[in-house]
């Protein structure tokens, strides 16, 4: 195997670029779909942040050809687990293969449509959505990786969202952790529209809704 990380060493911003530069090269023209998440995603997406990775987000069944164009370009590989992950590393730089995200979240043509074409480190890359982001990072902040959690209200502050898409995507997977950081976020003072939020509430906890509607109706004693 090739140079991977020593123990406290994080890889320098020239060999991120260089890794990055090498797994665009490697993957043009492949015909597989991928997208940068992860540390690119909020870089581009929401906030500037340093990332020591590189996260690939890929379908299940391209997974094996990804890491074999990478391990024919030079990349050190690993089928981590056959689950969720695999490895490759190149320059002292991981870049993480995903193709099962936290919440069983899995690369699909709505994401692959909804991607947009960033500049990062001088290299144009297909990023994930701003609002896939959203999702995807409230379900996997956990107590190990809180940054995940505000990585997703800086999304939010960012800029206009879809919040018709938002909604439709966390009734798919994490409803409450979506409603969790929505709901955290509007204690920050961050801007929240409604509809996003009576929507979860409504698929989550109907009988909330119904209570409150018949409490608007109640007569009104005298």
């Amino acid at each position: 195997m090739g140079r991977h990380y020593a123990p406290g060493e994080d890889p320098s911003a020239e060999a991120i670029e260089q890794a990055l530069h090498d797994v665009v090269r490697a993957l043009e023209g492949s015909g597989v779909a991928y997208l940068l998440m992860g540390g690119v995603g909020t870089a581009t997406m929401a906030r500037p942040r340093t990332t020591d990775d590189l996260d690939l987000f890929v379908v299940p069944e391209d997974a094996p050809r990804v890491l074999e164009i990478l391990a024919g370009a030079g990349f050190d590989t690993e089928e981590t687990d056959p689950s969720w992950l695999y490895k490759a590393f190149r320059h002292g730089v991981l870049i993480d293969v995903i193709f099962r995200s936290s919440g069983d979240i899995y690369l699909d043509d709505q994401m692959l449509a909804r991607a947009q074409v960033r500049e990062f480190k001088g290299v144009e890359v297909p990023v994930i959505s701003p609002e896939d982001l959203l999702v995807i990072k409230a379900v996997a902040a956990n107590e190990d990786v809180p940054h995940h959690w505000y990585d997703a209200i800086a999304t939010i502050s960012r800029g206009d969202l879809d919040w018709d898409y938002v909604l439709a995507r966390a009734l798919r997977a994490g409803p409450r952790r979506v409603l969790s950081l929505l709901l955290y976020a509007e204690s920050n003072d961050v801007a929240i529209p409604l509809a996003p939020i009576r929507g979860l509430i409504a698929e989550l906890y109907p009988s909330l809704l119904a209570d409150t509607a018949s409490e608007d109706h109640a007569p009104t004693a005298r």
